[in-house]
């Protein structure tokens, strides 16, 4: 399959001069391309991988395509493409299908085209492509062997798939690993989304009043990074534990429309629908910066805000400004779609690098274990995790202790006691 469809072929050089420089921070991913090189585990499997068009997602793409696979790209955000990168990629010889700032028709029509290339395997981030699979093309799915999903929101739909009876296939949540969650959705998002809100707005952190709604690892990390710089951090939660975790994480904790009296700044990171409403945007204070960090452009009430609102201009990039019936102005960032990646380059590459080093063994797993998993989500083999960390620790030249025999033999025992 050679079709593709980039914004400009010109780009290639601009983004092969981005995936070299990427690459640089990516050594785990490294070892395991050359590894794939030697041994080629994927060699004549069919993937279609629905993800971010970045720099690190072709670094990925290029140790997929060593390790012999035939791969496909398009995109998983209309806002979240590169379209260097997508050029380079496409000089490199492997198909994408991804142009930054594309509208809704030709997002799906590009899911479509990385569907035609039949694939054995699937790649997804927000489960866009699974769910269009399984809703157009389920003849497909007889060939598919199995898949992984790289985002909290993409599991949790799969999840309510696999309850309905809906997913024909193994999925691995590749989000759900150690190496991936813990370090990805925390210190990348953390990082990414502060970077993404700064370059949109150039508004300084310290003594601003930042509202995080929801206390996943990615909210603990945005309100961390917010925290670092000075801002006064008010988190938001429906789930009592992270609520009380927040509380004495040293945040104030309270309901978002009584944040939203006293807000500045407020950050959606929950996977849910409508977390900033009407009723929200009502009681919120003339200037207030609104910006999601959520896979999909639900969380805030865009539809709401746009009905309240007697006019609208954009007055930077990323920036919207809405002007409501009363006069008070409310500034919606990268049409609320994920900011660090619509204003900012997304996570830094030595944390994606974890990442897609589970995601390249994991699809080297689904090879090797071929017709022997059931249709469900599967979590990340632990053996995987721990080698991702393994080789993530030693590209930092840091060493460990180990158990040693007595230590091995006191844990697998339950005689021993005062």
């Amino acid at each position: 399959m050679n079709h593709y469809d980039i914004k400009e072929s010109s780009l290639a050089e601009e983004g092969k001069s981005r995936i070299d420089w990427t690459a640089r921070e990516m050594p785990v991913l490294r070892l395991i391309k050359e590894r794939f090189g030697r041994q080629k585990p994927l060699a004549g499997v069919r993937i279609s991988a629905c993800l971010h068009i970045t720099a690190e997602t072709a670094n990925l793409a290029l140790a997929l395509r060593e390790g012999g696979a035939e791969v496909v790209l398009c995109g998983s955000n209309p806002l979240s493409t590169q379209d260097d990168a997508a050029a380079a990629l496409v000089d490199y010889g492997i198909p994408v299908n991804a142009i930054r700032g594309e509208d809704h028709e030709t997002y799906y029509r590009h899911i479509v085209t990385a569907l035609e290339h039949r694939p054995q395997i699937t790649m997804d981030d927000g489960a866009d492509l699974v769910s269009t699979l399984h809703r157009e093309y389920a003849g497909l799915a007889a060939n598919v062997i199995g898949g992984t999903e790289e985002t909290t929101t993409g599991v949790i739909r799969l999840r309510n798939m696999a309850r309905a009876g809906k997913l024909t296939y193994p999925i691995i949540a590749v989000n759900d690993a150690r190496t991936k969650h813990f370090f990805d959705n925390r210190y990348g998002t953390g990082q990414s989304t502060i970077d993404g809100i700064t370059r949109a707005t150039n508004i300084l952190w310290a003594g601003r009043k930042v509202v995080v709604c929801g206390y996943g690892w990615c909210g603990k990390g945005i309100a961390r990074r917010a925290q670092g710089l000075g801002a006064h951090v008010i988190v938001t939660e429906v789930q009592p534990i992270l609520a009380l975790e927040a509380a004495m994480d040293g945040y104030q904790v309270m309901p978002l429309i009584k944040a939203c009296e006293i807000g500045e700044v407020f950050i959606t990171a929950t996977g849910d629908t409508n977390v900033i409403d009407k009723a929200h945007i009502l009681e919120m204070r003339d200037g207030a910066i609104v910006a999601n960090s959520g896979h999909f452009n639900i969380e805030i009430n865009i539809p709401a805000l746009e009905s309240l609102a007697r006019s609208k201009k954009r007055v930077r990039p990323f920036v919207d400004e809405y002007t409501l019936g009363d006069g008070r102005r409310i500034y919606l960032l990268g049409e609320g779609r994920l900011i660090n990646l619509a204003a900012a380059e997304g996570h830094p590459a030595s944390v994606m690098d974890m990442s897609f080093a589970n995601q390249a063994l994991c699809l080297e797993y689904l090879t090797r274990m071929k017709g022997e998993l059931e249709p469900a989500v599967h979590p990340v083999p632990e053996e995987i995790d721990q080698e991702v960390g393994r080789l993530k620790l030693a590209s930092m030249n840091i060493t460990i202790d180990s158990l040693t025999e007595d230590q091995r033999k006191y844990l697998s025992t339950w005689e021993e006691g005062t």
